[in-house]
């Protein structure tokens, strides 16, 4: 695909050059396969777009491109139009020349409770696996990072990135549509980040030996996911949804967590952050009409989702390798 040329192109010359010699062949499987969904019709919409200059840049307390003056009155409903076809928008919020992006997921606050427990993010080469439409790559960027690399494989959320990133074309932030599986041991990132993605993986032992080897000796790991309360030995095992979601396969303790993280080979684990997901920080919005956590409780008691399983509890865990 020639919209990765540019990155090809930057890596050849940095310490991921080693992964062009799977990444081309990887991305063009993944192309031709999409080619048979909405792929088409949401890069039209991205080429659509005005273009203006932004007048301010914020992507370290937001992700702010522009306010509503760069704009005419005709270029913003334009663009708000365009932007809705991109629907729905799950992780955010993003300023786009004053079009406020009111996503479902406030993905702020988890990034102001993860912040002050991190090694800082200055000149280091940062992955994130699993990181939706992006919102946190631009964050990581404004702590200092000096090259952001995301993966995800869904074509929306790849789209959704390519339209924010077309009003601040930053050459440090990229979003490649790959899954983990795609991944070569590249030891080659300073941080991997990797939010809300272990309860979907069948093996979550082969997932975290897979993270661990995308990272530099060294290196650390920042993991935010799912977790039950319990012992060493207790993990959830939903019959078959889990909060209205087909694809969770182990919830484990933060205590059963760690010793997970130990039998791969991570050190220094710790549990920076424990936090019970609420009705303000998962939600309906008007760029994201679905179902949303409010939809996914018991109605009577939210202290359990509406099959009777713990509510979402979600832990910030981060080690070394």
């Amino acid at each position: 695909m020639k919209a990765f040329n540019e990155f090809y192109s930057l890596i050849a010359q940095n310490r991921l050059a080693h992964w062009l010699e799977t990444l081309p062949s990887d991305l063009k499987s993944w192309y031709a396969e999409a080619q048979h969904g909405d792929l088409k019709h949401w890069q039209k919409v991205i080429d659509n777009l005005p273009k203006a200059t932004p007048s301010v840049i914020d992507i370290k307390e937001s992700v702010t491109f522009g306010q509503s003056d760069d704009l005419t009155e005709g270029e913003q409903k334009r663009t708000i139009a365009l932007l809705k076809k991109l629907m729905p928008w799950r992780k955010g919020p993003f300023h786009i020349h004053g079009i406020h992006i009111d996503t479902e997921w406030r993905s702020d606050w988890k990034w102001d409770r993860l912040i002050p427990h991190i090694e800082p993010l200055k000149g280091r080469y940062v992955l994130d696996i699993g990181c939706g439409s992006g919102y946190h790559l631009w964050r990581m960027r404004g702590e200092g990072a000096e090259f952001v690399v995301g993966v995800d494989p869904s074509q929306l959320f790849l789209s959704q990135f390519q339209a924010i990133k077309h009003f601040h074309p930053d050459n440090g932030v990229h979003l490649l549509p790959l899954g983990v599986e795609h991944l070569p041991e590249l030891n080659a990132f300073d941080t991997v980040f990797s939010m809300g993605v272990l309860y979907h993986r069948r093996s979550p032992i082969d997932f975290l030996a897979q993270l661990k080897a995308q990272l530099r000796p060294g290196g650390q790991l920042v993991l935010e996911t799912l977790v039950i309360e319990g012992n060493e030995f207790e993990s959830l095992v939903p019959d078959d949804r889990y909060a209205k979601m087909r694809n969770v396969w182990f919830i484990p303790s933060c205590a059963a967590l760690e010793q997970w993280l130990r039998r791969v080979g991570f050190k220094d684990i710790q549990v920076v952050d424990l936090d019970k997901t609420n009705l303000q920080e998962q939600r309906k919005t008007e760029w994201m009409e679905n179902e949303s956590l409010e939809d996914f409780l018991d109605p009577n008691d939210h202290r359990k989702t509406i099959e009777g399983y713990p509510a979402p509890l979600r832990a910030i865990i981060t080690a070394t390798k």
